[in-house]
């Protein structure tokens, strides 16, 4: 061994120190095994490394030098995504106004502590499939398990979060903006012509019709990959990454009156950024495109009802009608508590605005027959870990994928009650916390009313600021850049 340089062991002592605290950091021990390499790198240099800069051959030494540099740039972007940050696009409405379409976040892992990653071979900035050749992004071995190291914090209510989508572990690609139980059942109840009327079978019995449903549902699903695609089954930190708002906390028991939250009975305060769906009817003549521009409403969310509808919406108060005795415009619009109260100060324009009517439909869980809809739900208690329950009829489908998908343990239902890990039991023990997660643009957002728990392995990070915003209805100069959300920061 040639003897190294006093700066060398610097150098050497000062990455090994940093590479230290890390692993104490992760507790990963097993990284130990990597420290004979940095001895080399620095002080031994048995291992020639860098060869190609020793080469005659200048293609080689030019192509060696891009294939080095392009290496580091994505082991370093890897360690980045993974433990410090993560760039995040919004994608939906589902958090306007706190969050446009085109905004991109820089989402922290440093909050709440970042995961080990449980799919470590994977290649960076992509979260499961490679672009172009449209392949998977991650090798399925090693699959290691959840952990997640020390953060500057926990999740708190009202925290903006961004997490795998639950209800993404199984996908028909296909159908990837759909969770796979919902598109299941949704089509299976499809197939039975015949209405079954819920609200006259037992507990067991509408478990039975939810079986059927979701057994033909799924054969169909399968049988027809030319139309559904393939389904693929995708481990926790491969789902799609969403945003929400947490609005319940592990223990909380949250419920929805008359759109207004309830957490352990009491209300909880809207976020400023709240949005609700109106039917919004005018005086005669439509709502001016400036005027909507000017409230903010993208165009993607501006629905004129047709007037056809005018006669079954008269009972709800839409009764308006211009000189020619036709019903004057309905719109559907998102509206904060703010653009209401400008809308309904202009009475020369606006006639009557009310609260969409909700249709009482599939919301969670799929398979337990309730009258809610998004503007009332529940009460629904969310677990937490350590907690004990006694499981019935009527609470077993809120839990069942807690106890099944989320946890892992294998779940029966028999005649004689229920099994847990073919044991029979009445009580089941959480291993892990859950959220409750909801969008501010609450009728317009598919979230935990209609797929349910957020699981703490699910949990990514926290946006911590918007560093671009474009507005995808406007061209470059035209107002695409939206310069007063650069380095906005996230509430």
């Amino acid at each position: 061994m040639r003897k190294a340089t006093r700066a060398q062991w610097i150098r050497f002592v000062l990455v090994t120190v940093l590479y230290l605290l890390f692993l104490l950091w992760v507790k990963s021990w097993l990284g130990l095994l990597v420290l004979p390499f940095i001895f080399d790198i620095y002080i031994s240099k048995k291992i020639p490394w860098t060869f190609w800069k020793h080469s005659e051959n200048p293609v080689v030494r030019g192509v060696m030098s891009w294939v080095d540099a392009i290496v580091f740039a994505l082991v370093a972007v890897y360690f980045v995504n993974i433990f410090v940050f993560q760039n995040y696009q919004i994608p939906s409405s589902s958090m306007e106004k706190t969050m446009l379409v085109g905004d991109f976040l820089y989402v922290s892992k440093l909050s709440y502590g970042p995961r080990v990653p449980q799919t470590p071979l994977s290649m960076p900035l992509a979260q499961h499939t490679l672009p172009v050749v449209n392949t998977k992004s991650y090798i399925e071995w090693p699959r290691w398990d959840y952990k997640r190291v020390p953060g500057l914090g926990k999740v708190k209510r009202n925290d903006i979060v961004v997490f795998n989508f639950p209800a993404g572990d199984t996908v028909a690609l296909n159908h990837q903006g759909r969770d796979y139980q919902g598109l299941v059942y949704e089509e299976g109840k499809r197939m039975y012509s015949q209405q079954i009327d819920m609200d006259s079978l037992t507990r067991a019995q509408q478990r039975t019709v939810y079986d059927l449903y979701y057994a033909a549902g799924r054969n169909l699903i399968h049988s027809y990959p030319q139309n559904y695609g393939k389904v693929v089954v995708r481990p926790v930190d491969r789902r799609e990454n969403y945003v929400k708002r947490c609005v319940g906390l592990p223990g909380d028991t949250l419920e929805i009156r008359d759109t207004q939250l309830y957490i352990n009975n009491r209300i909880s305060e809207n976020p400023e950024g709240v949005q609700f769906s109106y039917l919004v009817q005018t005086t005669g003549a439509q709502i001016p495109e400036q005027l909507l521009d000017d409230l903010g409403i993208s165009k993607s969310e501006r629905y004129l009802v047709g007037r056809s509808a005018g006669p079954s919406l008269a009972p709800l108060g839409l009764d308006a009608k211009n000189d020619k005795g036709e019903y004057c415009p309905i719109y559907q619009l998102p509206l904060t508590a703010e653009m209401h109260r400008d809308l309904s100060g202009r009475s020369a324009l606006i006639a009557h605005i009310i609260l969409t009517p909700q249709i009482a439909g599939e919301m969670f869980p799929l398979n337990l027959h309730t009258h809610w809809d998004g503007n009332n739900y529940g009460p629904v208690w969310i677990p937490y870990k350590g907690a004990t329950i006694s499981l019935t009829e009527d609470n077993l489908p809120f839990y069942e994928r807690c106890i099944q998908a989320y946890e892992g343990n294998k779940l029966e239902v028999k005649q004689d009650g229920i099994y847990i890990n073919d044991v029979k039991t009445d009580t089941y023990t959480f291993g892990m916390d859950y959220y409750w997660m909801m969008g501010d643009n609450r009728n317009n957002s598919l979230d935990s009313r209609y797929w349910g728990f957020v699981p703490e392995d699910h949990i990514v990070g926290k946006p911590i600021v918007v560093w671009l915003s474009l507005n995808q209805e406007k061209g470059w100069f035209d107002g695409k850049i939206r310069w007063n959300r650069i380095f906005k920061k996230m509430k």
